[in-house]
């Protein structure tokens, strides 16, 4: 059986959809923290079961009879997100689970990105485990707009300095995802899954290109942005966060081609281009 985490989120919700077109139903379980959540994939012969990162009983029961578990990471910011993922991890092993597998990141290394040591320390519990694991180490995802900043209404592309990003569409990943789990190929340790990386000035060219409009792009100091970003309401803990991703795109910490993803999709990923005019808005 293969039991998914966050089934009720975006991401790992479309991996159980991918799933469930390459295997029965009654091969795929879901933990939900609040199982209701979750009646549209038990409408349809998946079990589901209730389970937390912050109860690790109610988790090994949610995990009873797995051979895989994906364990989706924690986005909680008040939360010791190590400490949930290893409660977890534990869980998984004491129910027999015969490998593991997390959503990572692309430079899961250290580096100015607190995230990505998390998901490093994540990593690390795994590879002390015991079983079998692996770390999908994702590009990044998510609202371009947080990324871009208003640059449809300003026309300027006002961010810091920056470097290369993986930004990857979620629908590519999540059925990568299902590829692996549904798959015989074994992947131990970390795999990297991304689309090729792009510049804040790729976004620009691209963005001049959709809409036919000129986009400029416009470096600002980092700490000006921070201010600016507190001052359109942003909270200072969050600015900061995204910062980091920057500064660490601009020391090259995600920079690189990763095919694996192509190759499990048996096509090219979405480009940057093709999301971003998904975004387009005027």
């Amino acid at each position: 059986m293969i039991v998914v985490t966050g089934a009720t989120g975006a991401l790992n919700g479309a991996t159980v959809e991918h799933l469930l077109q390459l295997v029965p139903a009654d091969r795929v379980a879901v933990s939900a923290r609040d199982a209701a959540k979750a009646q549209h994939f038990a409408d349809r012969g998946v079990r589901v079961r209730q389970g937390s990162y912050d109860d690790p009983v109610a988790l090994r029961d949610s995990f009873a009879g797995a051979e895989q578990v994906l364990l989706v990471s924690s986005n909680d910011p008040a939360a010791d997100v190590v400490g949930q993922h290893r409660t977890a991890i534990d869980a998984a092993v004491d129910a027999g689970a015969r490998r593991i597998l997390y959503t990572s990141q692309q430079g899961a290394v250290g580096g100015p990105y607190p995230p990505a040591a998390a998901h490093a320390a994540t990593e690390s519990l795994l590879a002390d485990s015991g079983v079998a694991w692996t770390a999908l180490r994702y590009g990044f995802f998510g609202d371009l707009g947080l990324l871009l900043g208003p640059w449809q209404r300003t026309g300027v592309i006002a961010e810091p300095a920056d470097g290369p990003i993986p930004w990857t569409d979620r629908a590519d990943l999540a059925e990568a995802a299902a590829v692996i789990l549904a798959g015989e190929r074994t992947f131990d340790g970390p795999v990297t899954l991304s689309a090729p990386a792009a510049t804040l000035d790729d976004f620009a060219g691209i963005a001049s290109e959709l809409t036919g409009r000129t986009i400029e792009r416009v470096v600002v100091g980092d700490e000006d942005w921070v201010a600016r970003r507190i001052a359109d309401g942003t909270p200072e803990f969050l600015a900061r966060m995204t910062l980091s991703l920057f500064r660490a795109a601009r020391g090259g910490h995600f920079a690189g081609s990763a095919p694996m993803l192509a190759e499990l999709l048996g096509r090219a990923p979405r480009t940057a281009a093709e999301q971003l005019a998904d975004h387009i808005t005027i």
